[in-house]
């Protein structure tokens, strides 16, 4: 009688552990799959362009942000569009880029820039306010020491 009893008991905490468990594994595949379709697609990698062009296949598809100089004499624009096309270079390499829209005031031959957007066979396919020019030189700061050595002059 007591070993029927133990047999029941036991039976009956075994179906509440592995409905537990089935619960626990369904949550944890269900939360799973779901960060990692999250983070698939809002993945973004920041490369230079000879990072990238090292090996384009590895980055064919993917959400890029490319950082390098506009090559002079390379930007075109398609007449009466915001249609543009340029190359961008970076530690000898260059890629192509083409974007539809209105360019930063600072965009122009040479200048640095980080363009956002997705390579494919033709280059990179920028997205809409996906060009992002760096200001000239002259709006950056002068070196602490070279002001600190004006005004030691000054005083003498």
């Amino acid at each position: 009688m007591v070993h029927k009893f133990l047999n029941n008991k036991s039976l009956a905490l075994s179906g509440k552990s592995v409905r537990i468990g089935i619960t626990v594994s369904v949550l944890t595949l269900a939360f799973g799959g779901l960060l990692w379709t999250t983070l698939s697609e809002g993945t973004e990698y920041y490369k230079h362009v000879d990072e990238v062009m090292a090996d384009p296949v590895v980055w064919q598809d993917k959400n890029l942000q490319v950082h390098g100089f506009v090559v002079p004499d390379s930007i075109q624009r398609k007449r009466h569009s915001l249609e543009y096309r340029f190359e961008i270079e970076n530690n000898g390499s260059v890629v192509r880029a083409s974007y539809a829209g209105i360019v930063p005031d600072t965009f122009k031959d040479g200048a640095e820039v980080v363009v956002r957007g997705r390579l494919g066979p033709e280059g990179i396919q920028v997205i809409p306010n996906g060009v992002m020019a760096k200001c000239p030189s002259k709006y950056e700061p002068k070196p602490v020491a070279a002001e600190m050595s004006q005004y030691a002059g000054e005083s003498q």
